[in-house]
């Protein structure tokens, strides 16, 4: 990608200061992710962290002068046509992610929520053969296997409830990690709970103000 930058507004980014040329740089990105910057005989100069420069690789973090003082935002003139194609498709992985986890707790808890309500029928069916071995002429027997018909249900049903009392918590947190994950990359606009598929069908941010375009044409 090659972005023309200057003070002229046929340049693809504008940047209005009096000591910057009409036509005063070029910036490019390549496709592996690297950038440069290349003066294009502007009056006052270009330079990077300080040092004047003709062309020169730099990185997203390098200071860019243009003229005596304009500093050149980077990462703002590589978006001068809106495109947000790039950060946008990493919002599929953001969607995938929540869905697995979402399937995940609910699937995970309604295990063990089960699990706790049936393994108290297992100690009362344990309860039930020492009975029948030992209980007829021992009281003890008797009182203890009655104790835990009563006591292994009751806290069956106890722990299974506590553990459905944790999904909607879980679920909610889930839901809140979202609302900061899957928003519009340019505006920040929650995107809801649609399917990534469903968001590249729009081509672009709904926000009638932002403006940013989500598939590259």
């Amino acid at each position: 990608m090659i972005v023309k930058i200057g003070k002229a507004e046929d340049n693809d980014y504008v940047a209005n200061d009096t000591y910057v040329s009409r036509y005063h740089a070029i910036l490019r990105e390549e496709d592996n992710g690297d950038l440069s910057i290349e003066d294009l005989h502007s009056t006052n100069g270009t330079y990077v962290n300080g040092d004047r420069v003709m062309k020169k690789k730099i990185t997203a973090t390098d200071q860019v002068t243009l003229g005596e003082h304009y500093t050149l935002n980077i990462g703002e003139a590589l978006k001068f046509d809106d495109n947000y194609s790039r950060e946008f498709a990493s919002l599929k992985h953001v969607y995938e992610t929540y869905l697995k986890e979402k399937i995940r707790i609910q699937s995970s808890n309604q295990f063990k929520v089960r699990l706790f309500q049936s393994i108290p029928f297992v100690f009362i069916g344990l309860a039930g053969l020492v009975f029948a071995f030992f209980g007829r002429r021992n009281l003890y027997v008797v009182i203890a296997s009655g104790l835990m018909a009563v006591c292994f249900p009751t806290l069956g049903i106890y722990l299974a409830a506590r553990q459905s009392a944790k999904i909607p918590e879980l679920l909610q947190n889930l839901a809140n990690q979202l609302k900061i994950d899957y928003v519009c990359p340019k505006c920040g606009t929650f995107l809801g709970e649609i399917p990534w598929e469903s968001l590249v069908r729009k081509k672009q941010c709904p926000v009638g103000s932002c403006h940013a375009k989500w598939v590259n044409n």
